[in-house]
């Protein structure tokens, strides 16, 4: 049932919204007709409560001469101001409501008084409408006073009653149907908060149609009957009853009104809250409303679009100092320094690039560098690694620092086979040295406070960019040290052999190199390694 009440309630909001993609000439011109309807009919229901409650409910002061008389002239008298007034305030309201069309004439923003037409249509409308019916009800007054003073006091107070409820109507209906205007409106500027327009005006509105009205109702008959001395019990309990139906029929409907205009703006920014909480950052709720609620709206939207800066800012740091490294500052700060620890470097340079980008145009030397690099950033990410910097045409990727890595030194070698043989594979014109080692780095910031920059210093990075340049003159490519495979799990260790010791360029310790070939008998590496530790 709570499911049916809801699809109700949002088929009738779509009918009163209009059909999603029409034109504002189309929107306009909808909303103004049912602008007409509904200020007539809430005219019509005030007009008819006058007429029904002055001639049926009410009884006629004591003294009146010829009540018949009297009352076919007040019938008159209420009919020729009905004619008249009518075309008047369809003529008034249609004024009001130029600039709305103007507005709707183009496609870009309201200006001033465009936007003060569509904010405080609701708010115009009602004071027309309570100028119409002070009119009526004075002259009304007048006419009836030459008859009896409390005929001409009956006749003012059952017509403030009637203006009363149809100036409450008004605004409530004018407020829901210009809600697509004031959307568009909105959208284009923020508007300061109008106490017009805020929930307190609404309620107090929903009260005096719905409860003051029939309350003020009750002491004019409890004034009447204490005045009146023919009133009878019969003629009091009508009275009563007629306006005890009227407050509830009445007041129920423009309670629900009032707190639809209410509900519809908090469900609205519900939902989007739900969508963010989803991780749909793209939510944004429309802006209709000039007061608190339109306040909350314009506030969600401006939660959304820092939601979506942040994550930008975010995903721009991911991608410049890589994702491990923004989340390690996001969660525990910045500062300058660095710590110990054990990781592996994976050091990829390019050969001939100087030579390539004077032979090639640049364009295309541009799409095989970010290729290259595309290559590189996939496999070392697929295997837990982080490109800590580009260098020219030369990448440096860590494995182990900031994330701490269960088998740094073999996810590395592992990222390097595959590496070696993708860029092998995919792009043969262009031939890298990739070089592999492992042992203790300093991993941290280092620069100023006003720039910092996150990187690693070791004995690895330099081991691994002197094994990438003896990589180049190979035929994988690809040289890692003996202290790597070393510190590798063994179903990694044992895809490498080990090779000649050599001295590296700029390193007073010899290196033992290793590359990779297929698997040997499960713990050759091991034992090789072993024999060699026990000979030192």
């Amino acid at each position: 049932m709570a499911v049916g009440g809801r699809n109700r309630a949002e088929r009738l909001r779509t009918w009163l919204d209009g059909p999603s993609g029409v034109s504002r000439v189309g929107l306009e011109r909808r909303t103004r007709w049912m602008l007409i309807v509904a200020v007539g009919g809430a005219n019509l229901a005030g007009a008819l409560f006058v007429l029904l409650f002055s001639t049926f409910v009410m009884p006629d002061p004591p003294g009146l001469a010829d009540p018949a008389r009297v009352r076919l002239v007040n019938l008159l008298v209420f009919s020729a101001y009905v004619l008249f007034g009518a075309p008047i305030g369809i003529a008034w309201g249609i004024r009001l409501c130029r600039p709305l069309r103007t507005f709707a004439a183009h496609d870009g923003e309201p200006d001033e008084i465009e936007r003060r037409a569509v904010l405080r249509g609701p708010l115009r409308l009602m004071a027309m409408q309570a100028t119409l019916w002070a009119c009526g009800a004075a002259g009304w007054a007048v006419i009836d006073l030459a008859y009896s003073p409390l005929l001409a006091l009956k006749v003012s107070m059952i017509t403030l009653l009637g203006a009363i409820t149809t100036c409450a109507l008004v605004y409530l209906l004018a407020e829901r149907l210009l809600r697509p205007f004031a959307a568009i409106v909105m959208a284009s500027r923020a508007t300061p908060h109008d106490g017009w327009f805020g929930i307190t005006p609404r309620t107090m509105l929903a009260w005096a149609l719905g409860t003051g009205v029939p309350l003020l109702g009750l002491v004019i008959t409890a004034v009447a009957a204490l005045v009146v001395t023919g009133m009878s019990l019969t003629q009091l309990a009508v009275t009563i009853l007629v306006l005890g139906g009227v407050a509830l029929l009445v007041g129920f409907e423009v309670t629900y009104i009032a707190a639809r205009a209410v509900a519809d703006p908090v469900r609205s920014v519900r939902e989007g809250l739900a969508r963010i909480e989803r991780g749909d950052l793209q939510a944004s709720v429309p802006v209709y409303d000039a007061g608190e609620l339109g306040g909350l709206q314009a506030g969600f939207n401006h939660m959304a679009t820092g939601l979506r800066e942040n994550e930008r800012i975010r995903d721009l740091f991911g991608r410049h100092v890589g994702e491990d490294v923004a989340r390690h500052a996001l969660e525990h700060g910045v500062a300058l320094g660095g710590e110990v620890c054990e990781a592996a470097v994976i050091f990829a340079d390019l050969k001939g690039s100087t030579r390539l980008a004077a032979t090639r145009p640049p364009g295309e030397v541009v799409g095989l560098l970010n290729a290259y690099f595309g290559i590189v950033v996939e496999v070392v990410s697929a295997h837990g690694g982080l490109i800590n910097k580009f260098q020219g045409d030369a990448a440096l990727a860590v494995f182990g620092a900031p994330q701490q890595l269960e088998d740094p030194a073999g996810q590395a070698l592992a990222a390097a086979r595959k590496l070696s043989h993708r860029l092998r594979a995919e792009l043969p014109q262009l031939h890298a040295g990739i070089g592999v080692s492992s042992g203790q780095v300093v991993a941290g910031h280092i620069g100023a406070e006003q720039r910092l920059e996150y990187t690693v210093i070791g004995d690895p990075v330099n081991e691994a960019a002197r094994l990438s340049d003896l990589a180049k003159s190979t035929d994988e490519r690809l040289l890692a040290s003996a202290t790597v495979v070393g510190a590798a799990h063994q179903g990694e260790a044992s895809r490498w052999r080990l090779g000649n010791t050599v001295t590296l360029r700029g390193r007073p310790a010899r290196t033992r190199l290793a590359s990779p070939f297929g698997p040997p008998p499960p713990g050759t590496i091991q034992r090789v390694l072993r024999l060699l530790n026990h000979r030192k």
